[in-house]
Formats: structure tokens, C-alpha cells, sequence
């Protein structure tokens, strides 16, 4: 239990350092809802959904005041689609979408994620099927989101499958150009996806879990930029120390909110997801920590190092605080979402290839980031290949979320509001890509896969 001066401390946290749940999300199987008629299908989803998710929000509205917690987000996350619908008669899936977008609505989530597919390997009929749906179905819907996991340390990576993102990114982003392709931040791709991450866009209830869980995704990276201003000028050793016992606090804070939320809801506890996920607001941002460690600004040399050692720290303190610690856990760098980030990108220190290598010690990949709306599909593909790459050989995972932005170009800002923020459009490397992507076929895993 906490004790009076860790609610003293977490109180100061929520007012001054912008501490918060950014989530908590319900994990939903649909297995048993797999029908062969369509209309049979989408009836089980809804229903499903709207009965388990009745009173998600209530509930997490409820904590919040009784606590004095903020929780910004309630949603929900679902079995791959792809998984359920496989014997379905329908030829896509945009209605399944539009049934889970309708349920969403009934019970007031924010968001809902799994309209997803994991083709590593290759595709059976119910991924290709998803696929050809997925452009059409996030354009037609405004709460649903999508991943797709086309790589992993023990498959390769499917090539085949890289090539077809690029193309339907490019797809989505012409289909929302009206909104400047805001459908694309709703896709993510995945290298090494995991099943009980609370974030979206790349939630889903993974098949070896339960009917039901609930799991929390907490943020705090301003309070960990204060951790460090009390330390400044001090050893690294004394710098992993601080974040440690900072990311202890607030993982305690995540573990009371899951397990009340656990209790009132009467569904099993999932996972605590303490990652650092910025927000557009003043003090709440990942790239100020990695400036308070002595960067003159995000992306200079030395940037990568810093990153690694936050991300490290996190999951040590994580872990020390929570013996259900999952997701991805760690340090997010979307560019829209980070204020710092953002100001890092107008100075020039911050590019995309800076991007790729600190994602090779983060928490996910290239997140929010928005390209220039001619950029060709075989170049968003490379760019999907890349991060599958790192996250194939180094063992975790990766993602890319880009937003290519039709009649953009370098040096135009987007406006995407809400915690998405805005973005300027990013410089992407000119050269083409597209006889290698042309090759198609399969990566094969590299040799550390073999651990059997």
C-alpha cells in the first residue's frame, strides 16, 4: 500500500509534472465469436464488446475522482480480426470495422483497437482479406485502429507484405487527404509485436491471453525531467539511479489504478505498461529529459546513448515496482506528440535517420511522423523494412507509423490536434528503393533465433 508521504509526492507529480494513466485498456477475445455469416459475425462483435465494455468509462471516471488520478484515455483491445473473420463469407472486412467503430461509440471508449493482422510468415485468405479492407475501413471509420506485424526475430521478415504497406499507407493517406491524412495515424506496422500493449495504435488482445483483462499504460516524462534537474552536472551512474526510482513511483501509481479498475470491473489484472509517451504540452516531453541529461538539443551526438540509458532505467525501476510490467515499457519518441522533439526537428538537429538509430534502443520505432505527400510507396516500404530489421535483430520490438501528407512538402507543418499534436514534414532521403522492394519473398530470421 502507499504509504502518506508517497501520496504527498504522487499529488505533486499529477499537479507540477504533468503525471498521468494514459490509459486504461480493456482486452476483449472475440474467438468465440467466429461465424461464417458476415451479418452473424458483426452482431457477436457488438454485442460482445458493448456487454464486456459497458461500464469501462464510468469506471475509470470514478477512479480518477476518487483518487485524484488523471486517466486520459479508456479503451478497448480486441483479437486480430483477421484471426476471427477467416471463416467468414464476406469478401472484406470494412462492415467488421464499421460494427467495431458502432461499439466503440456504445459505451463512449476513446479508442479500439485490433483491427489487425499478423503475417510474419506469409497470409492465410482472412489476412489478405484484411489487408484489401484496411485503407477503406480506418478512411470510413473515426475509433478504430490497425496494426499489422510483418517481421519478428523468429520469422524474418515478409517481404512481400512490406511492399503491400507502403501501398496501402499511400492509399489511406489519399483516402483522409481532407483531414491531411490523418487515417495513417491510426495504422501502425509492426517488427515483433507484442499482445498486451495498452497503446494505440498497435493494441490487441493477443490469443494466449484470457476472455478479459484489464491492463494501464502509464506516462510521467516531466516528472522524470524534474528527477534530473536535481541532479545535474551528476554521473551517469547517479542519473540511472534518479530515473529508476522515479519510474518506481510512477509504476505504483499504474499498479493502484489496475488493480482497482481490476476489482470494480471484475476482470483479471493484464500488465502495467510504464512507458513515457509525450504529450503536446509544456513540461511533458521525452526529448527535454534526454536535454537535461547535457544535449544541447535532441538528435546532437550523444542522443542515442541517452535514450538507451532512459529506456534501461525505466524498465529496471518498472520492474522493481510491478511484478506485472509488460507492453513495450520504456521511452516513446513520436515526433507530433513531443513538443521538444518538434522544436529539435525546426533546429535541424533532429532528422529522420537520427530517428532510425534512437530507435534502436526506444521502446517502439519511427512514430508520428509525417513525410512529404509525394513520397512513394516503395520509399515508405524501405522505410518499413529498416525498422523491421533493427527489430528483428536486436529482439525487440519496432514500428513504423508514418504519415505521408498529400500536397505537402519539406518545411509545411500539419495539424492533427488532440494528444496527436502537429508536425512539421520531414525531409526523407531521395534516393529510391524500389527494385529492392521489388524482390519481394522473405528475410529469414537471423541466427539468434535459433535458441531451441
Amino acid at each position: 500500500m502507499l504509504n502518506i508521504q508517497e501520496v504527498l509526492e504522487t499529488n505533486r507529480m499529477i499537479r507540477k509534472n504533468n503525471l498521468d494513466v494514459r490509459t486504461i485498456t480493456m482486452g476483449i477475445s472475440l474467438l468465440d465469436c467466429a461465424a461464417v455469416d458476415g451479418k452473424t459475425l458483426c452482431r457477436k462483435i457488438y454485442d460482445k464488446i458493448t456487454s464486456y465494455g459497458e461500464h469501462l468509462v464510468e469506471t475509470g471516471e470514478a477512479i480518477a475522482d476518487e483518487y485524484g488520478v488523471p486517466i486520459i484515455h479508456k479503451r478497448v483491445a480486441v483479437t486480430p480480426v483477421s484471426l476471427i473473420a477467416g471463416a467468414c463469407a464476406l469478401e472484406n472486412y470494412v462492415d467488421i470495422a464499421r460494427t467495431l467503430d458502432r461499439a466503440a461509440r456504445t459505451i463512449g471508449i476513446n479508442f479500439i483497437g485490433g483491427f489487425s493482422a499478423l503475417v510474419e510468415r506469409g497470409m492465410t485468405r482472412g489476412e489478405e482479406r484484411l489487408l484489401s479492407s484496411l485503407a477503406e475501413s480506418l478512411a470510413t471509420t473515426e475509433l478504430v485502429c490497425a496494426s499489422v506485424g510483418v517481421g519478428s526475430t523468429k520469422a524474418g521478415i515478409n517481404m512481400d507484405a512490406v511492399a503491400r504497406m507502403g501501398h496501402i499507407i499511400k492509399d489511406l493517406s489519399l483516402l483522409t487527404k481532407d483531414r491531411d491524412a490523418l487515417g495513417c495515424a491510426k495504422l501502425v506496422v509492426f517488427s515483433n509485436a507484442v499482445e498486451d500493449n495498452p497503446f494505440m495504435a498497435g493494441a490487441f488482445h493477443g490469443v494466449t491471453q484470457g476472455d478479459c483483462c484489464i491492463s494501464v499504460g502509464v506516462s510521467g516524462p516531466g516528472v522524470v525531467k524534474q528527477a534530473l534537474a536535481a541532479v545535474k552536472g551528476a554521473p551517469f551512474d547517479v542519473v540511472a539511479e534518479t530515473i529508476k526510482k522515479t519510474a518506481f513511483k510512477i509504476t505504483r501509481v499504474g499498479q493502484l489504478v489496475a488493480m482497482e479498475a481490476s476489482r470494480r470491473l471484475q476482470q483479471p489484472f493484464g500488465i502495467i505498461d510504464l512507458s513515457l509517451a509525450p504529450t503536446p504540452a509544456i513540461g511533458d516531453s521525452v526529448a527535454d529529459i534526454l536535454e537535461e541529461m547535457g544535449l544541447e538539443s535532441c538528435g546532437a551526438c550523444g542522443t542515442t546513448a541517452a535514450l538507451a540509458l532512459l529506456n534501461d532505467a525505466v524498465k529496471k525501476g518498472g520492474l522493481m515496482a510491478s511484478s506485472r510490467v509488460g507492453g513495450l515499457s520504456g521511452a516513446f519518441i513520436p515526433v507530433s506528440e513531443d513538443k521538444g522533439m518538434l522544436e529539435a526537428v525546426g533546429r535541424g538537429s533532429l532528422t529522420l535517420e537520427k530517428l532510425e538509430a534512437m530507435t534502436c534502443v526506444c521502446s517502439v520505432g519511427l512514430d508520428m511522423i509525417a513525410l512529404p505527400g509525394d513520397t512513394a510507396a516503395e520509399t515508405i516500404a524501405g522505410i518499413i523494412a529498416d525498422e523491421a530489421a533493427i527489430g528483428m535483430i536486436n529482439n525487440k520490438t519496432t514500428a513504423v507509423r508514418v504519415i505521408p501528407v498529400p500536397g505537402k512538402k519539406v518545411g509545411d507543418r500539419v495539424e492533427f490536434g488532440g494528444l496527436l499534436g502537429h508536425c512539421p514534414i520531414i525531409r526523407v532521403n531521395p534516393f529510391t528503393s524500389a527494385a529492392f522492394i521489388a524482390r519481394g519473398g522473405r528475410i529469414p530470421a537471423p541466427l539468434r533465433s535459433l535458441t531451441n
